[in-house]
């Protein structure tokens, strides 16, 4: 496990999936970051690459061969390798391997750049092309936050707010987890969305377009506050299990495949190309106060 940490702030990041698994606010002794119960969720906040969601039959297709990969892709399950840090700055990386090779056929290498300044945290995604030609890939991040932050609250105490006006057009998930033609119009309270139990009861809040870059997640009861910024991203997911303690606020530049919809890697919707020797870069950040 490693350790950032300032004045403000202290984080810890797990080799395993990059992933960050504490943000620790010391002026108020909140813990921020789900706690990873592995009889409800067992995940703090896994990273997505190179796909996001699901792929039909989990099989991805490239140049004319299958390739079976799970649902949000394999960095999440990785050993990443620690190749630079100081205390408020880390860098993870994960290459190309035998065990990538079966089921993305690419030579790349994919790096998580954390950064700990004041009381914010910045998560960046890498991608470097190691081929002669060029790659494909979506990535995203999957962040899941406590809710409430005090005991003596209810979920329903808090709510997601947009800093922008939006209409926003949920795109449906079927039970397997594809997208089908099924959309929906959310409408927001004074740019807030209410959390309730229910919100969640047929699986994530996609929306594919928004105006919004930056969502709070606030209490009625109190002025603490976690915000993400995610200027790079042209989407966002926003998911719990019904009845559980947290929400995932997750930036996407992807998407799961469509129902009874085989594609090739490039024609996936949302989906990054790559030249030879090239490099991608996307960042959100999470700030508390």
């Amino acid at each position: 496990m490693i350790e950032l940490s300032n004045n403000n702030i202290k984080v810890c990041i797990n080799k395993k999936g990059a992933e960050l698994s504490s943000f620790y606010q010391k002026n108020s002794s909140l813990e921020y970051v789900w706690q990873a119960d592995s009889e409800i969720w067992p995940w703090h906040a896994p990273n997505l690459f190179p796909i996001v969601g699901g792929l039909v039959d989990n099989e991805l297709h490239v140049d004319g061969n299958a390739y079976s990969l799970p649902r949000h892709g394999f960095a999440r399950h990785s050993d990443f390798i620690l190749i630079e840090s100081s205390t408020t700055h880390a860098i993870f990386s994960l290459r190309y391997n035998a065990e990538t090779l079966t089921s993305y056929p690419y030579h790349f290498e994919f790096q998580l750049i954390y950064h700990l300044q004041d009381s914010t945290l910045t998560c960046t995604y890498k991608v470097i092309n190691l081929e002669s030609k060029i790659i494909w890939f979506s990535l995203g991040g999957h962040p899941a936050f406590n809710v409430p932050f005090f005991p003596d609250e209810k979920y329903e105490d808090y709510f997601l707010e947009f800093n922008e006006e939006e209409v926003l057009l949920r795109h449906h998930l079927s039970a397997a987890g594809y997208f089908n033609d099924e959309t929906s119009s959310l409408t927001l309270d004074n740019r807030k969305l209410w959390l309730k139990s229910d919100l969640f009861q047929h699986d994530a809040l996609v929306f594919k377009q928004l105006h919004s870059r930056e969502i709070s997640l606030r209490s009625k009861n109190h002025a603490h506050s976690l915000t993400i910024s995610f200027l790079d991203f042209n989407s966002l997911g926003i998911w719990a299990k019904p009845d559980a303690s947290f929400v995932c606020i997750e930036p996407w530049l992807g998407y799961a495949d469509r129902e009874n919809s085989k594609v090739s890697i490039q024609e996936k919707e949302g989906i990054i190309s790559l030249l030879p020797g090239h490099v991608f870069e996307a960042t959100y950040s999470i700030t508390v106060e």
